[in-house]
């Protein structure tokens, strides 16, 4: 992949202000509350920030967390897992590889196959639908 570099000011007119917040500022949306929490319309969810794909729809799945869960990236080189210690945890925090966007966080609590849970902001992500 190649890396995309944007201005800050380029992110900000490109980005509403909750996405900007949440993909380049590492927030969270509120759960329950994201365009793709719930969908089940088949396709490939991409990066909001640079159009990498990142997830098939047929491995999302109903993590009951509120937020779009998935148990398999498309590519694991088009993510970059870093630790996390803010809020009194160890997590691993989930980046776009190509743009740098937050994506979200991977839990070892998931489903068969992988046993992964990538929980995934909407606002980090679009569908293409098939």
């Amino acid at each position: 992949m190649s890396k995309i570099e944007k201005t800050d000011a380029e992110w900000r007119k490109e980005m509403s202000a909750e996405d900007y917040h949440i993909c380049r500022c590492g927030g969270t949306e509120a759960p329950f509350t994201g365009q793709y929490w719930d969908t089940k319309i088949p396709g490939v969810y991409t990066c909001s920030g640079c159009d990498a794909a990142l997830f098939y729809s047929d491995t999302k799945y109903d993590s009951g967390s509120g937020w779009p869960s998935f148990y398999a990236a498309i590519n694991q080189q088009h993510l970059k897992e870093i630790t996390d210690t803010s809020l009194g945890m160890v997590r691993t925090e989930i980046k776009c590889a190509a743009c740098d966007s937050h994506l979200g966080h991977v839990f070892p609590d998931g489903p068969a196959p992988t046993g992964l849970r990538y929980c995934v902001n909407s606002a980090s992500l679009k569908l293409v639908e098939k």
